[in-house]
């Protein structure tokens, strides 16, 4: 049998492994010391052993951890908890205040840290109690904190972004400006519509009672210097340090971790306990991704000398398809890759096959690594694995899964239609980098 067909089971076993439920790195390693000692004998123990090593010494990773650690630290620390109450205070005369604080509170937290579970989890234990005492609707409650939980996976610094950009072999920090302005537009979509759904039906979201009002100016103001500026301080240090080229992304999430430790003993929440679960969570999280990265790195690397990657590209441009057509071909196969899989399986696994069509279409690899950014994220809204609405579940028992469920989906069509924006004008990705570092 030739390379190029044992390749095709080799991903078809993968993808069998993966619905199977097995463990996505253990099985990538597994199948790559199979598949790749049947098609090119030993050879693939020394290949396994390059491609971690070539992994390992790329620095742009050590960033991983540290913007992980300043998304716990200030987790931790009660940021969010601050922000939201902050929010909370200065909106309540508003219809849907408290969706209009959710979303923001996201957006601004966003800037912190990309892990998904943590501001998910947060947002649905100080938000959900609010909302339901409030007499919110819980559809829309819990699309609103599901669909603004996921914001952090692409408003950088995103621990996604650092991943894929030497995946895709784009600069992060060329990455991190073109990901910004696609993430506030879906920001301003979310925040747009749960405000005009609020005024169209009151009862989705009334005015907070007048006891939860602020009392004066003087104590709105005071909540924002409290909840809101400092964190904003530090998140404006650490990524606009990198977006400004005034340091590198591994250097900048130094810099946040450590304004993040200092903003936990200023706020009087430094504690060794909150420090060591920190520590801890950062290790897992990392650890995880890192190793997959390795374990994919490794699959890659046999499924290549195969040859199966290049007869899928070369199968791929053989339909003469028009760059356009063949973008909406790909965006639609990471749209459907993200129902079953995480963003780590798709990036590590299926974008070095898609990557090779892309160079040969002339795609502009910003704007393509920012378009599968937007499109990864409706991964954490899309049933079956849809994880944001576990997280939240496990911390909101009061709303049935179904009802997240359609909550979410109103907001996943909102993701769509920024995917659909940003598709057709690609400057909103391209403009801001282009505008800082040139073309």
């Amino acid at each position: 049998m030739s390379g190029e067909y044992l390749g095709l089971i080799l991903l078809a076993a993968l993808l069998i492994g993966i619905f199977a439920g097995f463990p996505i790195a253990f099985t990538l390693i597994v199948l790559s010391i199979v598949f790749g000692y049947i098609g090119f004998g030993d050879v693939v123990f020394y290949l396994m052993v390059f491609q971690t090593i070539g992994l390992m010494k790329e620095e742009t990773l050590a960033a991983v951890p540290l913007f992980v650690f300043m998304g716990y630290v200030l987790e931790q620390a009660g940021l969010m908890e601050r922000l939201f109450r902050s929010f909370q205070l200065i909106l309540a005369p508003l219809r849907g205040s408290l969706y209009l604080g959710v979303l923001l509170t996201a957006t601004l937290f966003a800037t912190a840290t990309g892990i998904i579970g943590a501001s998910v989890t947060v947002m649905g234990m100080m938000a959900a109690p609010a909302m339901i005492r409030a007499g919110y609707d819980s559809k829309m409650s819990a699309g609103t904190i599901a669909a603004g939980g996921t914001l952090g996976i692409l408003i950088p610094p995103s621990v996604m972004l650092v991943v894929m950009g030497p995946i895709i072999g784009v600069s992060i920090v060329k990455l991190f400006a073109a990901a910004l302005m696609p993430g506030l537009l879906l920001a301003f979509l979310y925040i747009g519509y749960a405000l005009i759904r609020s005024h169209i039906n009151p009862s989705l979201g009334p005015p907070l009672p007048r006891d939860q009002w602020a009392t004066s100016v003087w104590q709105m103001v005071s909540e924002f210097l409290r909840g809101i500026v400092p964190l904003a301080t530090i998140m404006f240090a650490a990524l606009g340090s990198i977006i400004f080229g005034l340091a590198t992304p591994t250097e900048a999430a130094a810099m946040g971790a450590s304004g993040a430790l200092l903003l936990m003993v200023l706020y009087g929440r430094f504690r060794f306990a909150a420090l060591r679960t920190a520590c801890l969570r950062t290790l897992e999280t990392s650890s995880l991704v890192l190793f997959l990265a390795v374990a994919s790195n490794i699959y890659g690397a046999v499924f290549t000398r195969l040859g199966t990657s290049t007869m899928i590209a070369e199968t791929l441009l053989g339909f003469d398809l028009p760059s356009t057509a063949m973008l909406l071909v790909l965006m639609a196969v990471i749209f459907l890759l993200g129902w079953p899989l995480e963003w780590p399986a798709i990036i590590f696994i299926f974008l070095p096959i898609f990557l090779p069509v892309v160079e040969a279409m002339e795609i502009d690899l910003l704007w393509f690594s920012t378009l599968v950014a937007v499109n990864l994220q409706t991964a954490f809204l899309s049933p079956p694995v849809a994880m944001a609405a576990y997280y939240l579940k496990a911390v909101a028992p009061k709303w049935e899964l179904s009802s997240i469920y359609r909550g979410m989906l109103d907001f996943m069509l909102l993701q769509m239609l920024g995917l659909a924006v940003v598709f057709f004008f690609p400057p909103i990705a391209t403009w801001l980098p282009t505008k800082l570092f040139g073309p």
